[in-house]
């Protein structure tokens, strides 16, 4: 039985934000909300949580996993970034956007696309989660939660609960966070792809 944490959407409580951030740690498979729906993540480094989100969603090896780094410093560690890609994620996070682009050896092959090394990034605008980065000192290894049969993504809490709460460790109740997913930019080459237009927009964002 997972466990069910109410965390305040804009002032996160630290005693609550500790207790999720020990479950990731060991090993749990957390529900949490995004500044565009909620998601489901684990440990970057933690297979049997990844696989078990895998069965949860029904996901093949294609899918693109995304790491959810606490800012852009962060994402040099995961990802290659030129100039020219990171004054576009400068201008572009926090914010509802996932960017693909080559990742670094510091990422498990795994994650990644069999037969391209690329790796989903995300900084988001949302207290909870930037509280839950802050307190895990490391990426948070997520997915939209977007369940079998189901072609948008859950939104409300209460549900998620009753869906899943004998599948996941833990889920956190942070209100309602909405139904859009992400823009996706594809970042490997230049000038960047449009994959997928979500809730991000603008911002002087060009795309072939």
């Amino acid at each position: 039985m997972s466990q069910y944490l109410e965390i305040h959407p804009t002032h996160p409580q630290k005693r609550l934000v500790q207790t999720a951030v020990d479950i990731i740690r060991r090993g749990g498979v957390v529900v949490y909300p995004t500044d565009s729906s909620y998601a489901i993540g684990c440990h970057i480094g933690d297979k049997e949580a990844m696989e078990r989100i895998q069965r949860i969603r029904q996901l093949d090896d294609k899918h693109h996993f995304t790491l959810v780094c606490k800012d852009l410093s962060e994402i040099a560690t995961y990802a290659k970034v030129d100039n020219t890609q990171y004054r576009m994620l400068k201008s572009l996070t926090p914010g509802a956007f996932t960017f693909i682009l080559p990742a670094t050896h510091e990422v498990p092959r795994r994650l990644m696309h069999p037969k391209r090394r690329n790796i989903g990034i995300r900084v988001m605008d949302n207290p909870i989660v930037l509280a839950l980065l802050e307190e895990f000192g490391q990426p948070i290894l997520s997915s939209t939660l977007i369940l079998p049969g189901h072609n948008m993504p859950e939104t409300d809490a209460q549900e998620i609960r009753e869906k899943l709460e004998k599948q996941v460790d833990l889920i956190i109740d942070g209100g309602h966070c909405g139904l859009e997913p992400t823009t996706v930019i594809n970042m490997v080459e230049m000038p960047p792809q449009l994959m997928r237009q979500g809730k991000g927009t603008g911002h002087g964002l060009e795309v072939a």
